[in-house]
């Protein structure tokens, strides 16, 4: 059989779980799927999502570095962009920019609490 790879969700390290929330769902407007926690006052691992974007957020030691960077292809980059201008989040307010190595394409950069960076690109 050949090999064929799915679908890719990165793991993200994150060191508050309110923070993250406040930025992922509150902000980006993902939906909490699942969390998993080792015992009552242990790590969280929480997959949150928007449409076709996952992503997993871990307080777990051994799951990464903050300050990963993400690129994500994604479509309708300006109306995301318009709708978190809209919002009263104070911690960012990022600009559009032009898509590395396109001519007329488009890129949103995130920068999460925890220095993570989401690259939403769209090109032509």
């Amino acid at each position: 059989m050949a090999f064929a790879a799915g679908r890719v969700v990165p793991i993200l390290r994150i060191f508050d779980r309110t923070r993250a929330h406040e930025f992922y769902v509150g902000y980006l407007g993902c939906t909490v799927d699942w969390t998993h926690r080792t015992g009552e006052d242990g790590p969280t691992y929480t997959q949150v999502s928007r449409g076709e974007l996952v992503l997993h957020l871990s307080e777990h030691h051994g799951d990464g570095s903050p300050g990963v960077g993400v690129w994500v292809a994604a479509t309708g980059v300006r109306e995301l962009h318009a709708e978190l201008a809209a919002k009263d989040y104070p911690f960012l307010n990022p600009g559009l920019c032009s898509s590395p190595g396109s001519d007329d394409g488009v890129s949103l950069v995130l920068l999460d609490p925890f220095g993570n960076r989401i690259v939403l690109d769209k090109r032509a």
